[in-house]
């Protein structure tokens, strides 16, 4: 298994601001209302998945809808608005119909929670070991129809975007920008992709072949037994690796072969 010392200094090295470009987390950055940036969050990580030009081009045409303030719009619209604001929208396989299921179910959450925020602790139990529970019933909650863009945990799927959203919202570091409370860091899961199943296995993070939740949550418990408070620290900078263009596969190898 990969030691500490090493993803501390990876950490330290690559956990930037100016790393973050290019990546939908980009957007939070301009929302200090935290009322706001939480569904700008949720908007741009349910989004996250395909060419990265496009994915900040689709996330860019839902925000413009919504400007000044996300969550002004979230409480003035009818679900009939929202619906028309979107019609012409297309990100790969979700339509506009898709989007807009998911921000009439984030309108209702946070009429019935205050915020996405208590909607989701609301769902929490002390007894919980990872944010896995309250995930479930937070994604049940937002009722989306749409089970590609809200996964449903309960059938083994990573929810990678689901638990990207809450690497967002709950951590707070120079690239994390956070807001959220009453979440513990340590009960996060790793956001898992093909991309980060693979560094996981590379690492010695897994031994599972597939990338669904039980691979996330052993990824995530190997990270735990390095930062117990908080598990999903080095997330960030080991996957600019292969996403940025200037950071490729075989660098993370080179880093990790000239490691002290």
């Amino acid at each position: 298994m990969t030691t500490k010392p090493w993803l501390d200094r990876l950490y330290r090295k690559y956990n930037r601001r100016e790393y973050v470009s290019p990546d939908p987390l980009q957007f939070l950055y301009a929302y200090p209302e935290i009322r706001d940036r939480e569904i700008v969050g949720l908007i741009a990580s349910s989004l996250a998945y395909g060419r990265v030009a496009q994915i900040l081009k689709s996330v860019e045409r839902v925000l413009t809808v919504m400007r000044p303030s996300p969550y002004a719009f979230l409480m003035e619209s009818t679900p009939a608005s929202i619906r028309r604001n979107l019609t012409d929208f297309k990100h790969r396989f979700t339509a506009g119909d898709s989007v807009a299921s998911l921000l009439i179910g984030a309108q209702q959450l946070i009429r019935r929670h205050g915020s996405l925020n208590e909607a989701l602790v609301c769902g929490m139990a002390r007894s919980d070991t990872t944010i896995l529970p309250a995930l479930k019933r937070f994604a049940g909650g937002l009722n989306c129809h749409d089970n590609y863009l809200v996964p449903c945990p309960s059938r083994g799927s990573a929810c990678k975007r689901l638990n990207l959203f809450l690497r967002w919202m709950v951590r707070k570091d120079d690239v994390d920008p956070g807001g959220w409370t009453g979440i513990p860091k340590s009960k996060l899961i790793v956001p898992l992709d093909t991309h980060m199943a693979r560094i996981g296995r590379c690492l010695a993070l897994t031994q599972r072949k597939s990338a669904g939740m039980k691979m996330a949550l052993e990824i995530t418990e190997s990270f735990r037994e390095l930062s117990p408070r908080d598990p999903v620290k080095y997330d960030f900078a080991l996957t600019r690796f292969g996403i940025r263009s200037d950071m490729e596969m075989r660098d993370l190898l080179g880093e990790q072969s000239g490691r002290s």
